[in-house]
C-alpha cells in the first residue's frame, strides 16, 4: 500500500537539472505541469531543500540515543504535506509549513531522539525507517497509511530521484524539457547517484508528448 508516486522535473536538453540553469531556459512551465499532475504532496532529498528552505545551521545533538525502530509523528492532519528526506537529521527549519503544506521529515532510526523531539516541539511531523539508510518503501507505506497521502510528486534533486527509482517505486516519470543546454562537467542529472555499475537500464513506455509554454516540451512516461 502506498501512493501513486510520479517523479517530475524541469531538465535541459542533455537531461540536467540544476536549478540557476533550469531557471534560465524556462518559465512556469514546470509549476504549469505539476499543478495538471493533481499531487496532494511532493517530496524533496536533503541537498534540495537544503539549498533553499532548510536553515544555514545545521542539527548538533547532545544525546546520539537513536529513534531505534520505524516510528512516526503526526505533527497535523491535512490534506497533503511537503517532505523532506534527511536521513541523518541534520537540518533544521525556519517553519513548520512550506508552500501552503505542513512540513514532514522523513530520516532513519538511527537518528537522535533528541533530533525527532526537536521536530515535534516545533510541530513538524516525522517518520523514521530504515537503520543504515532511509527505508523509502516503508516510508511510503506510512504516508499512505498513516497521513493519507494518495498522490506524491517527487521533485529532486537528482540523488532522491535514483533512489526512488533503484527502489521500484515509481509508476510515472514527468519531464518538462526546456530549450537549453547545460553542457557543464558533473552536473547532475534527472536521475543520479546510483552507484551499481550492474543496474540495469529502466524502459518506460511514452504516455503523452505536449508542447508546454513556449519553447518547452513536456513528456510523460509509465513504467
Amino acid at each position: 500500500m502506498k501512493p501513486y508516486i510520479i517523479c517530475h522535473m524541469m531538465a535541459s536538453v542533455d537531461g540536467r537539472i540544476d536549478c540557476d540553469m533550469t531557471e534560465r531556459i524556462g518559465g512556469n512551465e514546470y509549476y504549469d505541469a505539476l499543478e495538471q499532475l493533481h499531487c496532494d504532496s511532493d517530496i524533496s532529498g536533503r541537498v534540495t531543500m537544503q539549498k533553499h528552505f532548510a536553515l544555514p545551521e545545521l542539527f548538533e545533538a547532545k544525546d546520539f540515543t537513536p529513534i531505534g525502530k520505524p516510528s512516526f509523528y503526526k505533527a497535523c492532519d491535512a490534506e497533503g504535506y511537503t517532505i523532506a528526506v534527511d536521513s541523518k537529521g541534520r537540518l533544521r527549519w525556519p517553519a513548520n509549513s512550506s508552500e501552503g503544506r505542513p512540513l514532514l521529515v522523513i530520516t532513519g532510526e538511527n537518528v537522535p531522539k533528541e533530533y525527532a523531539e526537536a521536530l515535534r516541539q516545533q510541530g513538524i511531523s516525522w517518520i523514521a525507517a530504515g537503520k543504515d539508510e532511509t527505508d523509502l518503501t516503508q516510508a511510503v507505506e506510512i504516508l499512505s497509511k498513516e497521513f493519507g497521502v494518495q498522490r506524491l510528486a517527487v521533485v529532486g534533486g537528482g540523488i532522491i530521484n535514483g533512489a526512488f527509482l533503484k527502489a521500484g517505486l515509481l509508476d510515472e516519470v514527468s519531464v518538462v524539457v526546456g530549450a537549453g543546454i547545460d553542457g557543464r562537467k558533473g552536473m547532475t542529472a534527472v536521475f543520479d547517484g546510483i552507484d551499481d555499475p550492474s543496474f540495469p537500464t529502466t524502459i518506460l513506455k511514452l504516455n503523452s508528448v505536449e508542447r508546454i509554454g513556449d519553447n518547452s516540451v513536456w513528456l510523460r512516461y509509465s513504467f
